[in-house]
């Protein structure tokens, strides 16, 4: 996937209110402009750091830009902008890179299933079954270590999808959590039971139940990012 418009950089000022972000761009222009990631971003900025960001002419927007990437204090760079894990994920696997769900025969998006009235990111249809995938974008990441974690805040929603997941598999269908890792420089991924021990819980109790837990990482620049490799996953 390549970045479209291209994109700008700048330093972040500061992070507020979930949604906005101050920033300076590289020619001394300040903008407020729309951080779109409902997490901490814990590790994934600091005051000062680089920011890439693109920009809109579309006269109906409130803010001129979107925050599409960080360089984090670890010197990583981590697309935050958490709605491009999608179709990074879809473009992976009509391209096959995800080898454990290549040879599907139909993919579906955002699909109702389960008894808390969730949407799976993607249903798959295969020759032998459906196969049921959420979607999780991992940036948290940590000095000395190339091991990522999810989440990097408390999430219930999170808890519920492990929960609709791990019904699917009892009753006999393919049900897996992805996580698209858009972290550079990691080869691993671990829930951060240290921030949602319950979210942990639920996972290894997805595990237990029958879920597939993959985990795949980005090629990411300031131009271009895409999917590339498996990762492992430590539970």
């Amino acid at each position: 996937m390549r970045f479209s418009p291209a994109l700008e950089e700048g330093r972040l000022l500061k992070r507020y209110k979930r949604f906005l972000a101050d920033i300076e761009t590289a020619t001394g222009e300040l903008l407020t402009i729309h951080c779109p990631n409902t997490g901490s971003m814990l590790n994934c900025m600091s005051e000062g750091c680089r920011v890439w960001f693109s920009r809109s002419d579309d006269p109906k927007r409130k803010l001129p830009g979107t925050w599409e990437i960080a360089e984090t204090p670890q010197r990583r760079l981590a697309c935050v902008n958490t709605a491009r894990a999608n179709a990074l994920v879809e473009e992976a696997l009509r391209a096959g890179v995800i080898a454990e769900l290549a040879g599907f025969d139909n993919l579906k998006r955002e699909v109702a299933y389960g008894l808390e009235n969730s949407r799976a990111d993607f249903r798959l249809d295969f020759a032998g079954g459906p196969a049921f995938i959420e979607v999780k974008s991992v940036t948290l990441g940590f000095d000395g270590t190339p091991v990522a974690a999810f989440p990097d805040a408390v999430t219930q929603r999170g808890s519920k999808h492990l929960r609709e997941l791990a019904a699917l598999a009892r009753d006999g269908v393919r049900a897996v959590q992805l996580y698209c890792v858009n972290l550079s420089g990691i080869d691993a991924v671990r829930p951060a039971e240290e921030i949602d021990p319950a979210y942990a819980a639920a996972l290894r109790e997805a595990v237990a139940a029958g879920v597939e837990v993959l985990a795949y990482g980005v090629e990411l620049t300031p131009e271009t990012v895409r999917v590339s490799r498996r990762l492992d996953v430590r539970l």
